[in-house]
C-alpha cells in the first residue's frame, strides 16, 4: 500500500465522522481525474480495505491506518499550536482535533473565549495538518473518544489531563489507547499570554 492508498483509505474514515463523501475530501486535498481516483478505490475495495457498497471501510481498512486525537480549546492559533498539532500528525495517519465547547472553554480559561466554538472548529480545520475537526461533547471527554476511536490520544504539554484517568476511562468504554505527551519548543507562548500581553499593549496597563 503507498502513500496516496493511504490518503484515500483516510479520506473514507475522515467520511464517515464527517458526513461528507470520501471523493469529495480526496478531490479537496489532491487534483485528480474522476477516473484514475475511481480506478485506486476499485483496487482497494478488491484488496478488502473498503466495503464493497463504496461508501465506508472494512476491519482491514480501518486497522491499516493509525488515528491520533488531539484536544484543545485553541482560541488564538499561535506557533506552539502548529508545532503541537504537526508532532501530533507525525505519530500516525489520520489527526482529528477535538475542539472544547464554550462552556468548557469558560471554565479552563475563566473567561468567555474570543471566538465561539463553531469558528474556532473552522479554523482548527483549515490547517493543513488537520484531517478533521469536531466541537466535543458537554461534560464528558470519552463521548468524542468513543465516536473517533483513535489508537493514540496527543496531550499538549500545559493540558492538565492525568494520562492515567484518560487510559481508565476508555478503558471502560473498551478502547485500547497510547498516551502521547509531546513538547513546546516555545512553552511560553500561550493563548492568556498572547492576549494579556495585547490588553497590555492596547490599554498601556
Amino acid at each position: 500500500m503507498d502513500a496516496f492508498d493511504k490518503e484515500i483509505i483516510t479520506a473514507f474514515f475522515v467520511a464517515s465522522i464527517s458526513g461528507e463523501t470520501a471523493t469529495d475530501i480526496i478531490r479537496r486535498k489532491l487534483a485528480l481525474s474522476t477516473e484514475y481516483l475511481e480506478e485506486r478505490i476499485d483496487h482497494l475495495v478488491k484488496n478488502g480495505f473498503i466495503e464493497g457498497n463504496r461508501k465506508s471501510l472494512t476491519e482491514i481498512g480501518k486497522n491499516s491506518i493509525r488515528i491520533v486525537l488531539a484536544g484543545g480549546v485553541f482560541d488564538i492559533i499561535h506557533p506552539g499550536h502548529i508545532h503541537t498539532l504537526r508532532a501530533a500528525k507525525a505519530l500516525g495517519n489520520v489527526l482529528v482535533v477535538v475542539i472544547a465547547t464554550d462552556k468548557t472553554a469558560q471554565k479552563m480559561k475563566n473567561r468567555i473565549p474570543l471566538h465561539n466554538m463553531e469558528l474556532r472548529r473552522d479554523l482548527v480545520r483549515s490547517l493543513s495538518m488537520v484531517d478533521l475537526a469536531i466541537v466535543g461533547q458537554e461534560g464528558d471527554i470519552f463521548k468524542s473518544v468513543e465516536l473517533v476511536k483513535p489508537n493514540i490520544i496527543a496531550l499538549g504539554y500545559d493540558q492538565i489531563h492525568q494520562e492515567k484517568f484518560i487510559t481508565d476511562g476508555c478503558k471502560k468504554i473498551g478502547i485500547d489507547v497510547s498516551i502521547a505527551r509531546l513538547q513546546s519548543p516555545i512553552p511560553d507562548i500561550k493563548s492568556s499570554k498572547i492576549e494579556h500581553d495585547y490588553g497590555k499593549s492596547i490599554y498601556g496597563i
